[in-house]
């Protein structure tokens, strides 16, 4: 994509994403503004993130972002497009991506889950798994059922809706 990443990540620690977000936000703004004599900021605001429910929407979270090249018309089949993961996942080149307990999942070997992953390609995401994704990206929403929201708003203490602007408050009075 053009204007925008998307990351499909598995933390190690509560804050692990944000200080990843905040390296490569300083790193990459560093080198760009060296490399074409600018100043200032490169991003447009903050990260957003979503939880998801792994057993039901990590594989489509993956068929989501490894297919917007293709529903963009910036290629023809995903393998096309450089910037994605999809080859890793898709070919066995998984030399540089670490894969997800639920990809594994796919088959009891490299090709066996390379193959399977191909498969989960041969059709479009439906509207609605299209729609809720879309929605739980946007509005930093956790992607799932009912009940998997109704735990994280319950163990995080948050209320489902419309996130207000800006950053987040921090909680706990810090």
């Amino acid at each position: 994509m053009t204007n925008y990443v998307h990351f499909l990540v598995t933390p190690g620690s509560d804050d692990a994403i944000s200080k990843v977000m905040k390296n490569v936000g300083s790193r990459y703004t560093q080198y760009i503004n060296r490399k074409y004599r600018r100043t200032g900021t490169l991003w447009e605001g903050r990260h957003k993130a979503s939880l998801i429910q792994t057993e039901r929407y990590l594989l489509t979270c993956y068929r989501y972002i490894e297919l917007n090249p293709v529903r963009a018309a910036m290629v023809q089949r995903p393998e096309e497009y450089i910037w994605s993961s999809y080859n890793a996942n898709a070919w066995e080149d998984s030399s540089w991506v670490k894969p997800h307990a639920e990809y594994e999942r796919l088959g009891n070997d490299v090709p066996a889950r390379a193959s399977a992953y191909r498969e989960l390609f041969r059709c479009q995401l439906d509207q609605e798994d299209l729609h809720k994704v879309r929605q739980a990206s946007h509005y930093c929403q956790p992607l799932g059922d009912d009940r998997f929201a109704e735990f994280i708003c319950e163990r995080y203490g948050i209320k489902l809706g419309q996130m207000g602007r800006g950053r987040p408050k921090l909680r706990g009075g810090d």
